[in-house]
């Protein structure tokens, strides 16, 4: 006997009839929304055959609109099951951040006296680029590119290599949370007196800025998944402040 084809994102959205000129936009912003509302929960197959019978098209404009959605940050490809809603687990975001605050103003602090012009020039360049509004798929690599640049005269590579992996895992999240809550979470006006500290070698100014920074990101991100799911973040909201 056959397996069951699952139908859950057909009985979830329902079907769809779409403009084949139109189609791609329709399918990433209803896929989109539907994600970002909790309609479609993490770890939900998006089966290009499935989504094909809810908009009424052929697969070519569901595919282009996986990859769109892919990204954004919104959908992961997973090797054997194809595109999925991406799982995002308010603990281990938060967590993330934890780990940052402790492990950033380390680095940052024994670097400034170190770092060179073309270090400087390097988070300079990062920072503008993330003022021009890039695409969101963007946003993740040119924020660890503007921390890393001022890191990486610390002596210790250890340090930097776990910094460099936790703002990996932070990429996705950063663009999760900024498809949903907009670019102007990015905190620029921080970047740029992080920055600016760095510059003038005012070391202690620049890590009080970073610190803040990264916790009020924290805070953050920890409100919108307890907005998402009260049950979950409130158990996380107490075990952070136990």
């Amino acid at each position: 006997m056959p397996p069951t084809r699952s139908t859950f994102v057909l009985d979830t959205l329902g079907r769809r009839p779409t403009a084949v000129q139109h189609a791609r936009t329709v399918i990433e912003d209803t896929l989109a929304e539907a994600i970002l509302s909790g309609e479609l929960t993490s770890g939900t197959p998006l089966r290009q055959a499935e989504l094909a019978e809810v908009f009424g098209v052929s697969r070519m404009p569901v595919r282009e609109a996986l990859l769109a959605l892919a990204a954004r940050g919104l959908v992961d490809n997973v090797p054997h099951k194809g595109a999925v809603v991406i799982s995002v687990d308010a603990a281990d975001v938060v967590n993330t951040y934890r780990i940052r605050a402790m492990l950033e103003p380390e680095a940052l602090g024994g670097s400034i006296p170190l770092l060179d012009s073309g270090d400087l020039d390097h988070a300079r360049d990062a920072l503008a680029a993330m003022d021009d509004a890039p695409p969101l798929a963007d946003v993740g690599r040119l924020n660890s590119e503007f921390h890393l640049a001022l890191y990486r005269r610390h002596p210790n590579a250890k340090l930097l290599k776990l910094i460099a992996s936790e703002l990996d895992d932070e990429e996705r999240y950063l663009r999760f949370h900024l498809a949903e809550l907009g670019t102007d979470q990015l905190a620029q006006d921080e970047h740029r007196q992080i920055l600016d500290h760095a510059v003038a070698g005012e070391v202690d100014e620049a890590v009080a800025v970073l610190r803040r920074h990264i916790c009020a990101a924290a805070d953050t991100i920890e409100a919108y998944f307890r907005q998402r799911s009260p049950n979950t973040s409130r158990e996380e909201h107490r075990r952070r402040h136990a």
